[in-house]
């Protein structure tokens, strides 16, 4: 995956997202324990770790930094901060060497760590409209490449229905829904 599907997916989590800016954010996304506004500062958080990552190249952790959101940023702050720290993980991506490796539980490469990005914003944007009870469905195709490069033995099926359920957030036909999952994303 790429920096052009990070932005992509931080562009759907805007367009879905941005008009439900008036309502309360502080339900709980979905079945986390977290609020909406506490899992869109999680994605805008992990991005710039991502970014962190491609470009710090650390072999064995993760950079000791964190991102703080302040605590009375609105929904759309929230949501402009999300921007902007896709923009800094696909620039990193987008930039980086095609050998260069980086820490995620073994050595990622930069299309790892854009694939992670993508399936952070597809999945939490997921669980926050569920939280604010809107109706929405990730993009096929960003679901497709998600699959293809962090689960590997994901089985056949529809890209959206099947990433849900490999990350426990919907049963999948007769297979129930999962209670536990990871992801691949080191490379060899």
């Amino acid at each position: 995956m790429t920096g052009a599907d990070v932005r992509a997916a931080a562009a759907e989590m805007v367009r879905v997202l941005g008009p439900s800016g008036d309502r309360d954010w502080t339900v709980r996304a979905g079945d986390l324990e977290w609020s909406c506004w506490t899992t869109a500062a999680h994605v805008a958080h992990d991005l710039l770790a991502y970014a962190g990552q491609v470009t710090g190249r650390p072999a064995d952790g993760y950079l000791p930094f964190d991102l703080r959101v302040r605590a009375d940023a609105t929904p759309a702050e929230v949501l402009a901060v999300v921007t902007a720290c896709a923009g800094l993980l696909a620039v990193a991506v987008d930039t980086a060497a095609p050998d260069s490796r980086a820490w995620h539980w073994g050595p990622c490469d930069a299309g790892g760590f854009a694939a992670m990005g993508v399936a952070e914003i597809l999945l939490h944007t997921h669980d926050v409209t569920r939280g604010l009870r809107q109706e929405w469905s990730p993009p096929a195709r960003l679901c497709a490449g998600v699959l293809r490069r962090l689960f590997p033995d994901a089985p056949a099926g529809e890209p959206v229905a099947v990433l849900l359920w490999i990350t426990g957030r919907a049963p999948l036909g007769d297979r129930p829904r999962r209670t536990g999952w990871s992801w691949r994303a080191a490379v060899e």
